[in-house]
């Protein structure tokens, strides 16, 4: 049986003191002990910025990708050993911007992995510029005169059906662990995009300003996650009152599901001469 000391690995942890991206590691490996997943049976995928480091400070299988690219790479994994626990980790930046495309896809595709997106609302690793997540006004390194509108993340996801999407706090690592867990057992694409607040470069989404706001959805109790039109009205909230947890999930088929009737692709085995090496390469120079 797996225990915490199982997912720490040896190495320092390079972020600033006080970063949001702790409570995250910190739910993250106790979601995997409590799931009762051993280290080798999970994968972390991740891009490129500090949230892209996560996968490094755990002792599982780490594959890192390209600014934007974990998902692709997480779905390809997931496709070929379906066996495995597989996790995307990545920023709002990451995810919501270079990766938006790919974030759409897949939950359309409904791929059965777990997408997790600190949302520190900026790069941090590139220090300090608007990301898409940036509140609106809030002045920033490339936007001194206020950060445009930005892209709801939450409502995105609840408007492309997405069939698990949750938001947490990476102040309230109970409940945030609690999530995970629930995320990684969805049979389905889930997504939980989390608050994490970035001490050295957002000095307004701060610990406190998100305390005097967040609620969680669990204690609402006449709120029901199936029901598509109210988990949009949540997905909207945001100011004087954010709600955390599960916004809104939806059963249906997973794309291995979905393609399940459609056979394997043979693999084919052939020595190449190498002029023919030579002359594929030279049609692409």
């Amino acid at each position: 049986m797996a225990t915490l000391k199982d997912y720490a690995e040896a190495m320092p942890i390079a972020w600033c003191p006080g970063c949001g991206n702790f409570g995250i590691l910190a739910a993250l490996r106790r979601a995997l002990v409590e799931a009762g997943l051993e280290p080798y049976q999970v994968l972390l995928v991740s891009g490129i910025g500090q949230a892209g480091k996560l996968p490094h400070f755990t002792h599982s299988h780490v594959l890192n990708e390209l600014h934007g690219r974990s998902l692709p790479a997480a779905t390809a994994a997931k496709i070929v050993n379906p066996e495995l626990t597989v996790i995307a980790v990545g920023g709002d930046g990451d995810g919501y911007g270079e990766g938006g495309n790919h974030f759409i896809h897949s939950m359309r595709r409904n791929i059965d992995i777990t997408y997790l997106v600190h949302d520190n609302q900026v790069y941090g690793l590139t220090k300090g510029q608007a990301s898409p997540t940036s509140d609106l006004g809030v002045p920033t390194k490339t936007t001194p005169e206020g950060a445009p509108d930005p892209v709801n993340p939450i409502a995105l996801a609840v408007a492309a059906d997405a069939s698990f999407v949750a938001r947490g706090f990476a102040g309230d690592i109970d409940h945030l662990a609690r999530l995970m867990g629930m995320a990684i057992k969805h049979p389905g694409f889930a997504l939980i995009d989390i608050l994490q607040p970035c001490v050295s470069f957002n000095h307004k989404n701060t610990y406190a300003w998100y305390k005097e706001r967040v609620y969680k959805l669990e204690e609402d109790k006449g709120y029901d996650p199936g029901n598509r039109a109210a988990a949009f009205a949540k997905a909207l909230e945001w100011g004087d009152r954010i709600p955390i947890g599960l916004v809104y999930r939806k059963e249906r088929p997973t794309f291995r599901q979905l393609t399940a009737g459609l056979g394997e692709v043979p693999l084919v085995k052939r020595k190449l001469d190498p002029m023919e090496i030579e002359s594929l390469v030279a049609e692409f120079l």
